[in-house]
């Protein structure tokens, strides 16, 4: 962090590799930032330059990236300031007409006419006339978003406002507070701070606060009804209860403990104020259980408390999870006794094995020295090993290099660079077995990951190994795979190629040693989105076009396909169809068209929405037809408050029939929120099964069983997955088959083999196992015929599908590998080919498509979807089996009709789960069971444990909106594929908040332009999200500084996480007496000559490197005043500190002296 303006370059002058910067004229202030993307051993061959200029107040007024737009022009950022010096208007990026090589441009706004047209390309803040500068409007960029500002109004609540004022009584019991529930009628006038936000589309969220800044009541108002979220604190200001709307709502909420079980959230807490008892509605209660450094050790939820078991942690010293596993134990308040009994509760690594548990050396001390005693051990689940690799006797080889580049070893080299702090080796077993899967990392010289060696459970591996430039942007990957040792390995090589700003120009795949194939050639617009992509060496051109808010409205023209496979288009405001939709401003989609060549018909849905943005009707149309309004693919709902649908309505062409018909009228039935029976009204043999059966659930929440389908029982293992689903079903005739289907996990939750057996009363029985390695997928088919489509033998309307009987080919049955996933579909092994998908934008499968033996483009499937994930009944029929089973958003459609999304399995026919979100508590006011906030055109759900918000947070630490979804989490590039997709092979993200946070709390700081996210009172949330960050800088996925602040801010804490997109400096938020912590990450690598660099905090010069508590003593040569010290004086009761990622090292310091430096992320004491 420098807060003086300097060159760059002078910051490297001492290094092996110098900054040629571009020349400027001297007659503005700037800064100058030049970061080497590409690197060939003796010069950079590519950069990315930025030039920000300052006026004479010291204020950001000009950003020019140097030549950084597709075409090499470049591209200006203009900032400007009201009379008060606010920056109200934030202007879109505009590519020049060509380039300055960093010289200020007098006009920057000259050539924005050419990029976005007439549209408006700021967007605006409309401020309050007061010192307090609050938001009243926010106006968005675009033409037709002028007169669609999001309104902000601040308010004191009144009695007529009519807020339920709920207070506690809590008392302590076994060690934890337990609050009993109160109601004190109504808040009086004055009481509650009141702030209501009225976005684009007029619906409001109203926000009550009491005076400590407590978020009291979130209000939302639907059919003149209120659907009020009541958070409750106790009398030690805890979150004791929250109420979600359909909760609030009832008078007897105080009394009815039932419905406190079914309806709230309830929490107890420790005399540390650390949560140890918990319950989510429909949830029994959940446990917790410290050690003496706050790290939670052992968690337990009903299903586990009715077998006297504990999920239990161990840490290392540096706080590392380092073994996870199952034991026994008693209450709560005992089993926290018993871990307060024990110290530092540490494990300790060793060189030789102490024991074995099912079947695993473990190379950690004596497991009686921290908790809990292997007495009480019931299996072992995983192991993790840092630093250095453990003497295993299955261990790979370790590879000297990878790609022709030198592996990071254990042992320090001659500039101090080792393993050390590193995750170098991962063993999880599997749940149902003592088998494991044995995962090693390799490293750089750098400390990015470039390499990896997977064992799995059954013998064979898949290793990994990629070529990285200088950036950290991969340039070519390596996978070899066999299922088993005595298998033909397969390889798979994929190269790519980048432009001068490392956007993906072209990726290549290759398997085994067959011809190379060009998956994806990708053209950009001058604002950096992908325009065009051609995959499968131009087989099919795909063309994209956006709006000025940045969001996707077409892929190809469905108007005028000309000779392509598939056209989409999805329009916000301006709908064609105005008598049956209307424009949305607020991001919900107004009406989608499609067409796919093998039907060539224009296809349209127009969607309409409640006050809450939860899809009430979808209507089908075909326009250009003679008949037009059809409705044959209709859905309209229904919902409580909570987000459960209460009634649905489903169109569809009978097989029978050719006119729409009502095929679904389904009515659900809800104890709290979860789904006890499903009245089918409609009684058509198509569609729903119906049956009008009760759904039972265990104390989990969990379903257990779906008679309506046929399914009699499901069993969950302890991560509420799946482990056997058992299915009975009798036909018309009165005859009965059975099918048991059968899932085998890692304890990570990874799912490896699915196993269904049928009996049935059509051909012979079946066995077929599927098999899930790393991507890979393998099939195994023993005995008799399948017909996979069938209602009376599997629960998914057969309707929807084109019926596939596959014959067993006589012989003994072996495993076949069956396909792998590219980044534009599959390859097909059975078939020796690439099969390529156009995907919409919530990546749902709509037409697969493949080149056949003759070399001709053919469609092989084509798909069309209900609002809610069921493919169109009736109609133009997809395929199953193999690849064809990836359909909506990507995921495997599973033989009882639910598709798979790894952590849930979802109903796309009933539009919901039928377990709770692991993550339920990042979205209290819906139903647990809800998907995607009931807006599935908008949100998806990655992984089946929330939906989220999606940004992409670029190398330069900028923040784009990619998806909608139910809470933000960041994403970094490498997760994206080449359309902007999220791609199902990811990382997690980081999520940061619930849906709108980002939006919500980015704000950039007028003096220094600094970009910084408001965490609020979060500070521990804060340095999660900046750990998180040093990870990402870590593996070269953010290059520049990022810094975190906590400071008094009238009268409360508040902490900022902050960049200003540079790789040498970032300056601060706040200053003086009232900063608290002051903190930032230094990217880069040292090296031994330079007395500067990211461990050393600018304005001291240091005489060694690295420094350690128990290696160098560093001393200071001299102090300058610039950079870090001078703003460690600016604030001197703050905690400084500086944390290396590249390094893992931190360091505390403050103006005169370096405190202390030590191993691992910054720890607050």
């Amino acid at each position: 962090m420098k807060k003086l303006i300097i060159p760059v370059g002078m910051l490297l002058a001492t290094g092996a590799l110098k900054a040629q910067l571009s020349p400027i004229p001297a007659t503005e202030n700037y800064v100058q930032t030049k970061t080497y993307l590409d690197y060939n051993g003796s010069q950079p061959t590519k950069s990315s330059e930025t030039v920000q200029y300052f006026d004479g107040l010291g204020r950001p007024k000009q950003v020019v990236g140097i030549k950084a737009s597709p075409q090499g022009k470049d591209v200006v950022t203009h900032i400007e300031y009201d009379a008060f010096g606010r920056q109200v208007k934030d202007y879109l990026p505009i590519p020049q007409s060509g380039t300055q090589n960093g010289a200020i441009y007098t006009s920057p706004l000259g050539n924005a006419s050419s990029i976005y047209g007439g549209e408006k390309i700021f967007s605006e803040k409309i401020l309050e006339n007061s010192p307090l500068d609050r938001i009243q409007q926010q106006i968005q960029v675009g033409n037709d978003w002028g007169s669609k500002p999001v309104k902000f109004d601040y308010e004191a609540v009144t009695i007529a406002d009519g807020v339920r004022k709920f207070i506690t009584t809590t008392s302590w019991v076994n060690g934890a507070t337990q609050s009993v529930l109160a109601e004190d009628w109504l808040y009086r006038d004055g009481q509650l701070f009141k702030n209501t936000i009225t976005d684009e589309d007029g619906n409001k969220t109203v926000e009550f606060k009491n005076s400590r800044g407590q978020t009291v009541v979130v209000r939302k108002i639907v059919n003149g009804e209120y659907a009020d979220t009541h958070y409750v604190y106790n009398e030690y200001d805890q979150l004791a209860f929250v109420l979600p709307p359909l909760a609030s709502i009832r008078g007897d909420i105080v009394a009815n403990t039932v419905k406190h079980d079914e309806l709230c959230y309830q929490y107890h807490y420790d005399g540390r104020n650390r949560l140890v008892e918990k319950k989510l509605p429909g949830k029994g209660w959940e446990y917790m259980v410290y050690d003496k450094q706050d790290r939670l050790v052992a968690t337990q939820d009903a299903n586990l408390n009715a077998k006297g078991q504990w999920i239990y942690t161990k840490y290392d010293e540096l706080g590392r999870v380092a073994i996870t596993g199952i034991a026994t134990g008693s209450d709560r308040s005992q089993e926290q006794a018993i871990v307060n009994g024990y110290g530092s509760n540490n494990v300790t690594r060793l060189n030789t094995v102490l024991f074995n548990r099912q079947g695993m050396d473990v190379y950690y001390g004596n497991p009686d020295n921290t908790y809990p005693n292997s007495t009480k051990w019931v299996s072992l689940l995983s192991l993790n090993y840092y630093d250095s690799y453990p003497g295993y006797s299955f261990n790979p080889s370790f590879p000297a290099t990878i790609q022709g580049e030198p592996t990071l070893t254990p042992t320090p080299s001659s500039d101090g660079r080792s393993t050390n702090s590193l995750p170098l080796v991962s063993l999880v077993k599997n749940i149902e077995d003592d088998n494991w899967t044995k995962n090693y990392t390799y490293y750089d010289l750098k400390g990015r990951a470039i390499g990896s060696y997977s064992i799995n459970h059954l013998g064979g591996y898949t290793k990994t190994e990629s070529k990285l430039n200088f950036s950290g942007t991969q340039q070519m990957a390596v996978t070899r795979h066999k299922r088993l040792t005595t298998d033909t390995e397969k390889i798979i090589t994929e190269n790519f190629e980048y432009d001068h700003q490392n956007r993906l120009l072209v990726h290549k795949h290759q398997v085994d040693s067959n011809p190379v194939e060009i998956l994806t050639q990708n053209t950009y617009n001058e604002l950096s989105q992908v325009s065009n992509k051609k995959v499968a060496n131009n087989l099919q051109s795909i063309d994209y076009a956006y709006n000025i808010r940045g969001w996707m409205t077409k892929i190809n023209d469905p108007a005028n396909l000309n000779g392509k496979l598939f056209g989409y288009e999805l329009r916000y405001n301006n709908p064609p169809y105005t008598n049956i939709a209307t424009g949305k401003y607020n991001g919900n989609i107004a009406e989608i068209d499609w067409r796919n060549a093998s039907e060539d018909v224009l296809k349209r849905y127009s969607y309409s929405y409640d006050a809450l943005n939860r899809l009430k009707d979808a209507i089908y149309t075909e326009p250009g037809t003679t008949n037009p309004y059809n409705n044959n693919f209709n859905e309209n709902l229904t919902y409580d408050l909570n987000g459960n649908i209460l009634t649905l309505k489903r169109n569809a062409v009978p097989v029978t029939g050719t006119t729409a018909t009502q095929v679904d009228d389904l009515q659900y039935q809800y104890t709290g929120n979860r789904l006890n029976q499903v009245i089918e009204n409609a009684m058509n043999n198509t569609g729903y099964e119906g049956g009008n059966n009760i759904i039972d659930y265990d104390p989990n929440g969990n379903m257990i069983n779906m008679k309506d389908k046929g399914i009699q029982s499901i069993v969950y293992n302890y991560l509420n997955l799946p482990n056997a689903i058992g299915i009975t079903q009798v036909n018309p005739a009165g005859k009965v088959s059975t099918t048991n289907i059968a899932h085998m996990y890692r304890a990570d939750g990874i799912k490896l083999r699915k196993t269904f057996v049928q009996s049935a009363y059509m051909g012979l029985p079946i066995q077929r196992m599927t098999d899930y390695l790393d991507g890979f997928q393998y099939s195994y088919i023993d005995n008799g015929t399948g017909c996979f489509t069938c209602k009376t033998e599997n629960a998914y309307e057969e309707q929807a599908y084109r019926k596939i009987i596959i014959p067993v080919i006589p012989g003994d049955p072996k495993w076949i590998l069956d396909f792998v996933p590219t980044a534009e579909g599959f390859y097909s092994f059975t078939e020796n080919r690439y099969i390529y998908q156009y995907k919409d934008h919530l990546g749902n499968a709509r037409v697969s498509f493949a080149k056949n033996s003759a070399g001709v483009l053919e469609v092989t499937d084509t798909n069309s979807y209900y609002p809610f994930g069921l493919n169109h009944i009736g109609g133009f029929k997809g395929l199953l089996s193999g690849y064809y089973n990836y359909k909506y958003n990507g995921k495997e459609l599973q033989e009882t009709g639910m598709y798979d999304y790894g952590a849930r399995m979802y109903m796309p026919d009933l539009g919901r789960w039928g377990v709770v979100d692991p993550l339920a508590e990042t979205s209290r006011r819906w139903s647990p069971y809800t998907y995607a906030f009931n807006n599935p055109i908008r949100f998806i759900d990655p992984d089946g444990r929330q939906a989220t918000d999606i940004y992409k947070m670029d190398k330069s630490g900028n923040l784009t909106w990619m998806a909608e979804s139910k809470t933000d989490v960041i994403y970094t590039e490498k997760n994206f594929d080449s359309s902007g997709n999220l791609k199902t092979e990811n990382d997690g993200g980081f999520e940061v908040g619930e849906k709108g946070f980002i939006k919500g709390n980015t704000h950039q700081y007028s003096t220094t332009g600094e970009t910084y996210l408001d965490f609020k009172g979060d500070e521990a949330k804060g340095l999660d999200y900046l750990n998180q960050v040093g990870d990402w800088m870590k593996s070269g996925e953010v290059n520049v500084e990022f810094g975190i602040q906590t400071a008094e801010v009238n009268g409360k804490d508040n902490t900022v996480v902050y960049t200003s997109n540079q790789e040498t400096s970032t300056s601060p938020v706040y200053d003086g007496n009232n900063v608290k912590l002051q903190g930032h990450l230094h990217p880069g690598t040292w090296n031994p000559e330079q007395i500067s660099g990211p461990l050393n905090p600018s304005g001291f010069r240091m005489s060694k490197f690295p420094l350690k508590e128990n290696g160098f003593t560093s001393k200071i040569m001299s102090k300058t005043n610039r950079g870090d010290r001078v703003s460690a004086e600016t604030m001197p009761n703050a905690v400084n500190f500086i944390y290396a990622p590249a390094h893992n090292t931190t360091i505390i310091y403050n103006s005169s002296q370096i405190i202390k430096a030590y191993e691992g992320k910054f720890k607050k004491n």
